[in-house]
């Protein structure tokens, strides 16, 4: 079996007494979406804030594609492939829908750029930008200022900055929330498109989503995992039944 992309071994973080990860262990395979599902205060996103460098674990490893990230600092991971995306709004409201997505590009690339020269001079950073909006069916709003969008749109712009950073593995936290049913669908249809390309750690409460993208579903109660696996074993399994999906069980 091959190793996997992440693994987190024996994590712990506290805040005085409250443990919000608890000598967690996981592990998420190349190509796969995994969901991490849970109750509010299941310690979910905390886990993401250790994942992505925001915050340093008490104890414990956090291993991406075989070297430890512990203790890298969080503007060094997505040169690694490691990718954050939805924990805040990080558009620039005043630029353009393509300036944003350029920007974004600009980082990787390290093309020269200067936030006040017109980006469509840099056909390299345009193109780029261009496919990324393609892909998250914006590129009808590429002149539009960032702050005429919609909630749902600014959700898919934030994708599409973090899909011109190649990541290999994508942090998505709750990237429906604020969204009607009809964005929703859309977002699902395509990170659903993205499958076996990015490998995706997905923090989502909408269960319908999580049950049409997931390929394994991790169960967190109080910083623990009391059950990792498929869509179908998660419904089934009686401990998440009373801990979680009692409460929200999708239809």
């Amino acid at each position: 079996m091959a190793d996997p992309l992440l693994r987190v071994e024996a994590l712990a973080k506290s805040f005085g007494a409250l443990k919000a990860t608890d000598d967690l262990t996981l592990e998420v395979a190349d190509g796969e979406i995994h969901a991490l599902i849970g109750p509010n205060g299941a310690g979910k996103t905390t886990l993401v804030n250790q994942l992505s460098g925001e915050l340093k674990p008490d104890h414990g490893r956090v291993l991406f594609d075989g070297h430890d990230i512990t203790t890298l600092p969080v503007h060094e991971r997505p040169h690694l492939g490691l990718v954050r995306s939805f924990q805040i709004t990080s558009i620039f409201p005043d630029f353009t829908v393509l300036e944003n997505v350029a920007l974004s590009a600009q980082s990787r690339t390290g093309h020269s750029f200067h936030f006040f020269a017109p980006v469509r001079r840099d056909r390299v950073l345009n193109r780029i930008a261009g496919e990324a909006l393609a892909a998250v069916g914006m590129k009808a709003e590429a002149d539009r200022p960032a702050h005429a969008l919609s909630h749902g749109q600014q959700r898919r712009l934030e994708l599409a900055m973090a899909l011109v950073l190649k990541p290999r593995l994508l942090l998505l936290d709750e990237p429906m929330a604020g969204m009607g049913p009809d964005e929703s669908a859309f977002v699902v249809d395509v990170l659903r498109g993205l499958r076996g390309e990015v490998t995706m750690l997905l923090i989502e409460h909408d269960m319908d989503a999580v049950f049409a993208l997931a390929d394994r579903i991790t169960v967190l109660v109080y910083g623990s995992a009391i059950a990792t696996g498929t869509p179908a074993e998660i419904r089934e399994n009686p401990a998440v039944r009373e801990a979680y999906l009692g409460e929200e069980e999708p239809a």
